[in-house]
C-alpha cells in the first residue's frame, strides 16, 4: 500500500531534507552581496568570478552531515516500514524530535562562524527542516485515520 497518503508525506519531507544539501542555511552580508556561508556539508568559502558566484567547502563538518543523511534514511525507513503502524508512527514521532534537534544543531554551527552571525541571515536551507516536520505531522494524521479505519472495518465484520 504505497499509494497511501502518509507514503507521500513522507516523501516530500525526505524531499526537503535532500533538498537542503543544495540550499544554504545562512547566508553573510559581504561587501553589499549575500554570499552563502553556512551549509549542512560545512562552512563555506565564496569567491566571485565574473558573475558566477562559485561556493568551495572549506571546512567540512562530518558530524551534522552524517547526522542528515541519517536522517533521509530515517524518512525514507518510515515509507517501506507500511505495515506496521504503530511502528511507523514510533519512528514519525523519533523523526520530528531528530530533526528538531538537528536544527539546533545547525544554529549552533552557525554561532561559531569566524565574525559571528552579525549581518547574517538565514537561507532557504534553515526552513526546510520545519517543512520536513510539517510533513511528518501531516503523515502522523494519515497513520491515525488508516487506524481509526480499520478499526471500524473490524467492527463491522464482528
Amino acid at each position: 500500500m504505497l499509494q497511501r497518503p502518509q507514503t507521500i508525506c513522507f516523501s516530500l519531507a525526505s524531499m526537503a531534507l535532500v533538498v537542503m544539501f543544495i540550499f544554504p542555511i545562512l547566508n553573510k552580508d559581504v561587501n553589499g552581496t549575500l554570499l552563502p556561508v553556512l551549509y549542512t556539508r560545512g562552512f563555506a568559502s565564496s569567491w566571485d568570478a565574473g558573475e558566477f558566484i562559485a561556493v568551495n567547502i572549506v571546512t567540512p563538518i562530518y558530524s551534522l552531515l552524517i547526522t542528515h543523511v541519517v536522517l533521509i534514511f530515517l524518512c525514507f525507513f518510515n515509507i517501506l516500514n507500511y505495515k506496521k503502524r504503530t511502528s511507523q508512527k514510533r519512528f514519525a514521532i523519533l523523526s520530528i524530535v531528530l530533526i528538531g534537534g538537528f536544527a539546533f544543531w545547525c544554529s549552533v554551527y552557525a554561532k561559531k562562524l569566524p565574525d559571528g552571525i552579525e549581518g547574517a541571515s538565514f537561507g532557504i536551507g534553515a526552513y526546510l527542516p520545519a517543512v520536513a516536520i510539517l510533513f511528518i505531522v501531516l503523515a502522523i494524521f494519515g497513520i491515525n485515520k488508516d487506524e481509526r479505519l480499520i478499526r471500524s472495518a473490524e467492527r463491522l465484520r464482528k
